[in-house]
């Protein structure tokens, strides 16, 4: 009876599984901070794609780690660079949606998301390189790419880059309402995107701040997104379920690094049930009104989810 009226349902397709790709690796990389996940060597990452396919996710989310970085973070727009080499091979090897992260962190020798002045990162420069990351990521085969670094404009700058250069049917998946949150920590050991000073409330926004979410929110659905994202998840809630009530486009929340470590540690130490964990909070986040989960959780539930 419980299954037949529960309101809120979660399926495989509705879980996005990030992966990461780091071209200075031979085999797997693991970091304390983020257990039992990997930053993957480029001939692992069309293998793990395909096994993802099988237990029928949504889409993977890739993220790179590049062999070089520079002041201005010109790998990231590398035809050869690390995303774009992981995105020929996945779709090479299988039809899984491949959504591409796009931002300048992990390829800046400084760890910021932009082009950076006085210390203080320079919103409009900044935005043609995004656009010049987002052809690169499409010409790679991405189906969507994910502008992370809130920059201001940066959906329309986008937009006008790729329909520029004829991949009109290149979706935009918008960080929307980023938080300037402590739940990264995790992430950020993984891709070595630490900031090398200060730190980035200069464009993610104040944890105090549900009102202006809605009007990022708003900004990024009138210069064409596709997908809105609220990031992190569960400290969010809120701002998941403002979304969904006045947005008619897909909502997307990002259960982040900071939050699966979160689960994990309290299970390890006998506090809570891992699986229940897990299919709670995944299923809170779809109650709030998430169309769409980024989640570390993203494989092992679906295996759940699919009864095995």
């Amino acid at each position: 009876m419980r299954n037949m009226l529960r309101e809120t349902s979660l399926r495989p397709g509705q879980l996005i599984q990030p992966v990461f790709v780091d071209e200075n690796i031979s085999e797997r990389r693991e970091v304390s901070t983020l257990p039992g996940q990997f930053a993957l060597p480029l001939d692992e990452v069309a293998d793990e794609c395909v096994r993802l396919a099988e237990l029928g996710l949504g889409a993977v989310l890739l993220f790179g780690v590049p062999c070089r970085k520079g002041p201005t973070g010109s790998e990231a727009w590398n035809p050869q660079g690390v995303v774009q080499r992981a995105g020929r091979k996945v779709k090479d090897a299988c039809d899984l949606p491949v959504i591409t992260d796009l931002c300048l962190c992990e390829y800046t020798d400084h760890g910021h998301c932009g082009v950076l002045e006085g210390g203080m990162v320079l919103n409009d420069p900044t935005l043609e390189l995004y656009g010049r990351i987002a052809v690169s990521h499409a010409r790679a085969g991405a189906d969507m790419v994910a502008p992370s670094g809130m920059m201001d404009g940066q959906v329309a700058a986008i937009r006008k880059a790729l329909d520029a250069e004829g991949f009109i049917d290149t979706g935009i998946m918008a960080y929307s309402a980023k938080f300037a949150s402590c739940f990264y920590g995790p992430f950020r050991d993984m891709v070595g995107s630490c900031p090398s000073h200060g730190d980035r409330r200069s464009h993610q926004m104040d944890p105090g701040n549900a009102r202006q979410a809605v009007r990022e929110l708003r900004a990024d659905a009138q210069e064409g997104a596709d997908i809105l994202m609220v990031k992190p998840a569960l400290p969010y809630l809120d701002v998941i379920f403002r979304a969904h009530q006045e947005f008619d486009l897909p909502i997307c929340a990002y259960q982040v690094s900071g939050e699966y470590a979160m689960i994990m540690c309290a299970a390890a130490q006998g506090a809570l049930d891992l699986k229940a964990g897990i299919m709670e909070s995944l299923q809170c986040i779809r109650r709030a009104g998430a169309d769409l989960i980024i989640s570390y959780f993203a494989a092992d539930i679906a295996n759940v989810l699919r009864g095995e």
